[in-house]
Parts: C-alpha cells; structure tokens; sequence
C-alpha cells in the first residue's frame, strides 16, 4: 500500500468533500466571500442522511474549529469570528449535536453526588463488550495498519488535550482543579519533552510518518472528524460544558488498558521505545487520572451544578460511542483486508 500526500500542509492542499468544504476551502484561501458558506451548509444538512459519517459537512466543522485553534496554516486569524462563518458553523455543528443526541444511548442520570457520579461512569465505561480495536492491534496488526492507526489518531492526538482545555475558565471549585491537574500532566508537567503531544511527534517520526499537524487531512474518513468534532463542538460552547467534562471522565477511564496493547502491538512489529514511549507514558498516567476524573472533576461539577449532570452522562457516552464508530470502521476495514483510509488516498 502507497500513501499520496502533499507535501505542504498548508490550506490549500486540502481536497475538497463536497459543495461545504468546496465553498469554506475557497473562502478560507481568499478566493470568495465567506457569506456564501452558510447557505451551502444549510444545502449540505438539508441533503445529508447520516450527519457524522458525512465527509463534506464533518471535513468543515473541522476547518471550521481548527480556525479557533489556529492549527491549521494558512487560516488567517481574521476567520476565527468572521459572522458567516461563525453562522455557517453553528448550522453545521446544531445538526451533528442533534444526530448525537439522538444516536448516542446514554445512561440513567445518578444521583447529583460525586461518588455515585463516578460510580455510573465506571459503569459504563466497563460496559462495552464489543470486538475491540486494541485488541486486534496487540495480537495482529500488520506494520501498514501501524501506519494508519498513527494516520488515524494524529487527527486529535498532535493537539492532544486541547478540546478539553476549552472548559478550564467555565469550571469553579473542585472540578476546576481536577481538570487543571489532568491538563498539567497531559501539557507534560512543565517539560515541552513529556507534552503527550510532542511525544506523540516523536512516535510519528519514528515510525517512517510525517508529524505536522493536518498532514494526513485528506486520507482520513468522516468518522475520524468527527470524533475531534464532538470534542471541539462541547468544549467550544458554554453550554456545554457539562458534555466536555463527561467526554474527558470517559476518555481517561478508557485509556489505560487500550494503550498498554497499542504499545504491545507496537513492540510486537519491532517498534523501538522512541514509538512505544506515548503509549507507555498512558497507561501509568491514565490509571491515575481516570480516578480524578470520575469523582473530582466529574462528580465535583455534577455536586456544584446539579443541572449540568445530563449533560455529563452524554459526554461520556457520546465519547465512548463515537470512538467506539471510530474503532469499528478500522477494525472492519482490516478485518476484511481492507485499508482504513480513504480508497482516493490509497493504491
């Protein structure tokens, strides 16, 4: 399998999905007006059948958000609060929240208690029995699907806690400090070396992969975006703070074990410390964190804001399923001896 990729990263690389990200990638690269994005993403939602598997409305949430991040070159810093592109996005992300709402199964709300908080989330993040991707991956995942799984996560994983730090200055009390003592470690504790995301870079490049951030943009399916969308749609709106709390209690409950088998997969193929350091570094940090973030953090804002807690439940569960989507689009695809990347990408 060969990989075509531009080489340059910048804006104007990236492949259009669709009559949104057509219009939004022209726009963004100064050839067009921005009020005529809103209109094609009012078209793009009205044709759409299935909101977060669309490539053309997920490619631009994510062009739309990478602008507040300013992860992406070539988007000027003017767009971040452009009115029509601000109207464009909250057309798009309105319809993908919905099609989370009513897709995503969420549990029972508990007891506003921190303790029953974190109780209900452990439940349910031990719930799930499905095939697992990590799994697959420990015991035989070939070197190409490696390369792919890299692909795949680098999406989130080279802005890695980013999404959730959108909730800092939204969050008072005990479940401030919690999330704060999370994003320390996650931002390497005062070391640039340990940022989890510099050290997934470093896993990028020793794996023969190119680690600046967008690079594999146009090889990655809708559900990829999707799954760095939802983190960016609940931590980019206040009212959703409670969604970006129970996202990161579900992510750091579910880490651990997965990254203890990435990493076996990884030493299995014959990857040295310097691609297995990432996932190593996960599992000893993660089993701490998912024991602050359920009942600290979690539990303290469901305590505080009582009102926030079915919000909480729908983060968690929206994490847990949308990368579980995530997961079972590559473990198909490889199960069937498929690549999981976009067939355009691949030869």
């Amino acid at each position: 399998m060969s990989i075509t990729v531009d080489t340059s990263p910048q804006l104007l690389a990236f492949e259009p999905r669709g009559p949104v990200s057509e219009s939004l990638l022209r726009c963004l690269a100064g050839a067009g007006e921005t009020t005529s994005v809103p209109a094609a993403a009012r078209v793009a939602v009205e044709k759409s059948t299935d909101v977060t598997h669309d490539d053309d409305i997920q490619l631009a949430l994510f062009l739309l958000y990478a602008s507040h991040y300013g992860s992406i070159d070539g988007i000027s810093a003017e767009c971040e609060w452009d009115v029509a592109l601000i109207e464009a996005r909250t057309v798009l992300e309105t319809a993908f929240e919905a099609d989370l709402r009513a897709r995503v199964p969420v549990p029972d709300t508990p007891e506003p208690q921190a303790r029953a908080v974190a109780k209900a989330l452990f439940e349910l993040t031990s719930a799930d029995a499905g095939p697992s991707l990590s799994r697959y991956f420990a015991k035989r995942a070939t070197r190409a699907q490696a390369e792919e799984f890299l692909m795949q996560k680098s999406i989130y994983t080279l802005r890695e806690a980013d999404p959730h730090s959108w909730a800092i200055p939204r969050l008072r009390g005990g479940a401030k400090a919690a999330l704060v003592e999370i994003q320390a470690d996650e931002y390497g504790s005062g070391r640039a070396d340990r940022v989890h995301a510099t050290i997934y870079a470093k896993t990028m490049r020793g794996a023969g992969l190119d680690d600046a951030y967008g690079r594999y943009v146009d090889v990655v399916p809708a559900i990829t975006f999707a799954s760095h969308n939802a983190m960016s749609m609940f931590g980019l709106n206040r009212r959703l703070v409670g969604a970006i709390v129970g996202h990161l209690a579900a992510f750091e409950m579910t880490s651990a074990i997965p990254n203890r088998l990435y990493g076996d997969g990884f030493r299995r193929l014959g990857y040295g410390e310097e691609v297995t350091d990432y996932f190593d570094e996960h599992v000893e940090a993660d089993a701490v964190h998912e024991q602050i973030a359920g009942r600290d953090m979690a539990g303290a804002l469901a305590e505080d804001r009582p009102e926030l807690l079915p919000d909480i439940m729908f983060g968690a569960a929206a994490c847990l399923t949308v990368d579980g989507w995530m997961g079972e689009h590559m473990l198909d695809a490889w199960t069937a001896g498929r690549s999981s990347l976009r067939e355009q990408a691949t030869a």
